[in-house]
């Protein structure tokens, strides 16, 4: 028989009358003669209205506590969906993160998905009843409840469904599936039939936030297919899946892009060996994630060093950037948090040549100047000024044809 996890996001559970849609919805599934177990995650906008609640009796909540505080929001979520079912004659039964057996690492807000024992949950289907999991949250070994950060439903769907041994698991959002690019900024965007991991991987790293990069994670170590579909329109969705050889795949699958970015371009430095350290070593020491990192071809005896930040980080590292430049008397400092980074992604960058220079002769023709460029395998990402970015992916979408099948 069958087996699929669903997971469903807060705004497919926002209000009663979504959730009597969730439950018909995986009523069909139950109706093809398939098991299901279910994901959900907080109602709406629940969790950050307890996070407010929590803010306002103190600026620095205890994370214990705030994690004990979140957590309820989930539980709300499964209890009522669990009624709905049991009032459409569907056996059904809610479970907090510690009651499906997720136990995780003591890190209160940022836990780790460690075991789950899933043998209460495989009971249950055996037994026709269908469990209605709390996402985001587990227990540690002290008996504590803990989370596992935004975004970690996706996560607790795919941990779920490795442990049952699910045959797929499905992620229901608010949109039919993975698109090209966000259908938002380019109307001719289009839903991808399928994805590697590898693809999804990159996309979901390089800003595209239809899935949790940490779930996609777990999923290509399990080798867990996973589907992304409308919680709220009949469609296939699209399938995340290994990589198939045999199929010759496009040269690029999506465009993804970040705005929150902001670059920071040391000139000058002395071309000697641990300069890039002083530099960066500080950076990281203050917990701020580095992410494009460019080192320029020395001249004189000098390089430049350039590198990009998450946006919200950029007043710190201005800090210490400032702080910094004060070693190197003949070295100058320029940054800017306008700009915004961008990515094309496809695993046919492997096979095909010339998708590089395609990209910088559209950016030349639209007459966008190009920052920083990083590449992998199947990846190339380039930093350009935020004002130039819807064009450039507008552009970028047209000039692949990626609104072609």
């Amino acid at each position: 028989m069958t087996l699929i996890v669903q997971k469903y996001g807060g705004t497919s559970v926002g209000s009663p009358a979504l959730i009597h849609g969730v439950a018909a919805q995986i009523n069909r599934v139950r109706a093809r003669g398939g098991q299901i177990a279910v994901v959900v995650s907080a109602m709406g906008d629940s969790t950050d209205r307890l996070l407010d609640l929590a803010r306002e009796l103190t600026p620095e909540p205890d994370a214990c506590e705030l994690d004990a505080l979140l957590a309820t929001g989930e539980q709300v979520s499964v209890a009522l969906l669990a009624m709905a079912l049991r009032a459409t004659g569907t056996p059904a039964k809610s479970f907090t993160g510690a009651q499906a057996g997720i136990m995780t690492s003591s890190v209160h807000g940022k836990a780790r998905i460690e075991s789950i024992d899933a043998n209460r949950l495989q009971e249950e289907l055996a037994a026709g009843i269908v469990p209605v999991i709390a996402g985001f949250q587990g227990i540690d070994t002290n008996g504590n409840i803990t989370t596992i950060g935004r975004g970690g439903s996706d996560t607790t769907a795919v941990a779920i469904a490795v442990a049952l041994r699910a045959d797929e698991c499905q992620i229901l959002t608010d949109v039919d599936g993975v698109f090209t690019t966000d259908p938002r900024m380019v109307a001719d965007a289009r839903c991808l039939d399928r994805l590697s991991f590898e693809e999804m991987l990159e996309l979901s790293g390089q800003g595209s936030r239809v899935l949790h990069l940490r779930a996609v994670e777990f999923a290509r170590k399990y080798n867990m297919p996973l589907r992304v579909l409308s919680a709220f329109r009949a469609s296939a969705g699209t399938l995340i899946c290994a990589e198939e050889n045999a199929v010759e795949a496009a040269r690029v699958a999506g465009i993804a892009f970040n705005r929150d970015e902001a670059q920071f371009n040391f000139i000058g430095l002395p071309d000697v060996p641990g300069t890039a350290v002083t530099v960066l070593k500080p950076v990281s020491d203050a917990n701020i994630d580095v992410d494009m990192i460019v080192v320029s071809a020395a001249r004189g005896g000098k390089t430049d060093l350039s590198f990009t930040v998450h946006r919200d980080d950029y007043v710190q590292t201005e800090k210490i950037a400032t702080s910094l430049i004060k070693g190197f008397p003949d070295t100058g400092l320029v940054s800017n948090n306008a700009v915004a980074k961008l990515s094309v992604v496809g695993v046919g960058m492997r096979s095909h040549a010339g998708v590089a220079t395609q990209m910088f002769e559209t950016m030349a023709r639209e007459g966008i100047n190009v920052r920083l460029v990083s590449t992998s395998e199947i990846k190339i990402s380039i930093l350009i000024d935020e004002a130039d970015l819807e064009r450039a992916v507008r552009a970028l979408h047209e000039s692949y044809g990626l609104d072609r099948s």
